[in-house]
């Protein structure tokens, strides 16, 4: 005979069996691998923290040479020094030794600084007393007619600066075309190798130039008048 309640009872497990089944045939591929409702759309990269910004700096050039060749390793005998002179001169006055290639200034009670020089070369020497007329920094150069005559590439006018053949320095010569000056060629001190003009190195000629007044008496000595190194230096 039909049985309601054990039909119902029966009728409940069998639902309740299935709903199970479902939901492990469900969960199980969820686990898996998540369903993507929107597939089209791809993650993002994960974004870099950002980066402090640095401040900024300036390009840093190294300093183009200097024009001033005085760094050239001078021989001990012709650097700037101290020594014994004797003389009766009065302080002030400068003595240039052309043999020797060295200029005098004296400094009193028989001391003198010395400076290296270069001379005139052969056949361009002079000798006698001039006084300084006129001082000049950065001197422009005008080749005197003479000296053109000789040498007709030489430029008519130069204007001062470091490639100009004077130098930082000049101190004119009476009405003379002669001058102490100084060079961009500090390897000729020692050396007879100009038109007569007296040379020093940059760094000396601006030494001397600060000592010397328009007005000084400026000695020449013949190249046959050779005076010996009288003393040493003793500063």
């Amino acid at each position: 005979m039909f049985n309601l309640d054990t039909f119902k009872t029966y009728s409940r497990a069998v639902a309740f069996t299935a709903v199970a089944i479902t939901a492990v045939a469900f969960a199980g591929p969820a686990k898996a691998a998540p369903v993507q409702l929107f597939p089209f759309f791809q993650p993002l990269p994960p974004m870099a923290a950002p980066q402090p910004i640095q401040p900024y700096q300036a390009t840093t050039y190294q300093a183009a040479p200097s024009e001033d060749q005085d760094a050239v390793e001078m021989p001990a005998r012709f650097r700037r020094q101290t020594v014994s002179y004797a003389t009766r001169e009065a302080p002030g006055t400068i003595i240039i030794d052309t043999p020797n290639t060295y200029l005098y200034y004296m400094l009193g009670n028989g001391q003198a600084m010395r400076y290296g020089i270069g001379v005139g070369r052969d056949g361009f020497t002079w000798s006698g007393t001039q006084s300084v007329t006129r001082k000049a920094e950065w001197p422009d150069w005008t080749p005197p007619p003479e000296m053109i005559a000789r040498q007709p590439y030489l430029p008519r006018h130069m204007a001062g600066g470091p490639g100009n053949p004077l130098g930082a320095r000049a101190m004119y010569l009476g009405g003379t075309i002669y001058r102490i000056h100084g060079t961009n060629a500090p390897d000729t001190i020692g050396k007879h190798v100009s038109s007569g003009c007296i040379r020093l190195t940059n760094d000396d000629v601006s030494d001397l130039y600060s000592r010397v007044n328009v007005g000084t008496k400026v000695i020449v000595l013949p190249m046959t008048e050779r005076r010996a190194d009288l003393g040493g230096a003793t500063r």
